[in-house]
């Protein structure tokens, strides 16, 4: 899969309590595909309580699907794991970085050489994570910056198409690796909106000026007044003059 076709685009996380509230939110946007994130949340009430084929169903609106399952075992595990997953068609799947490098090559293996495959993103540090659970919790030494850093090093090493980071690493990420990974960025907010769980957030525009690819935003548009506006606004602010699609 082109990695051009993934350079300024806008993911719209699909965190609903139902499928059928997902796919109801969907049909606001009619003759506009958009990049749908599904989560384990989704997909596991959709599969396992609902009987739904979520991705199935997103996929007949004509919409794009990341798949942010965020696959974290043994290197074997992941790339059976995958192998299962490339045959869903969708645009991105994940794993967790702190995996290593090894998983992450097994992952990828398991994705194939055939093209079309999906792209395959490394996630660094959760945006929920603030410094101090960093140090304190997790134990890991370092800053948040410093321990993306690594983690999205790794990942290019590994032969992964992008790395997954909140806004404020963004730029650092890009000025370590270059032009040739993609960077995905969740904890995207509009100024002055509620943070929620996250704690590393930034706006659209931040995360355009410091060299982000991909946006996820969440609730500030599943849960506006006016969905399509709110999409429309982050697209604006995102992606400038540029278009989208």
């Amino acid at each position: 899969m082109q990695k051009q076709k993934f350079r300024k685009r806008v993911a719209i996380a699909l965190d609903f309590p139902t499928p059928g509230e997902a796919l109801q939110f969907l049909d606001r946007f009619q003759g506009k595909p958009l990049l749908a994130k599904l989560g384990m949340e989704m997909i596991y009430a959709s599969y396992l309580k609902y009987r739904i084929n979520i991705i199935q169903e997103i996929r007949d609106r004509g919409h794009e699907i990341f798949l942010d399952l965020k696959l974290h075992d043994i290197p074997d595990t992941v790339k059976n794991a995958m192998a299962a997953l490339r045959d869903l068609d969708v645009a991105i799947v994940n794993v967790h970085a702190s995996g290593g490098i090894e998983m992450m090559r097994k992952a990828l293996e398991g994705l194939g050489t055939n093209e079309p495959r999906p792209l395959l993103f490394a996630v660094s540090v959760l945006t929920s994570i603030d410094q101090q659970c960093l140090n304190e919790q997790l134990l890991v030494n370092h800053t948040v910056e410093e321990t993306v850093l690594t983690y999205a090093r790794n990942a290019k090493e590994a032969g992964l198409d992008g790395v997954i980071c909140s806004p404020w690493e963004a730029a650092a990420v890009r000025k370590a690796l270059g032009e040739d990974m993609l960077i995905l960025t969740p904890g995207i907010r509009f100024a002055g909106s509620d943070h929620n769980d996250q704690k590393r957030v930034a706006t659209p525009a931040y995360a355009r000026e410091a060299g982000a690819d991909i946006i996820v935003v969440g609730r500030i548009v599943t849960q506006a007044e006016d969905p399509v506006a709110a999409y429309n606004q982050v697209v604006s602010e995102f992606c400038g003059d540029s278009n989208e699609e």
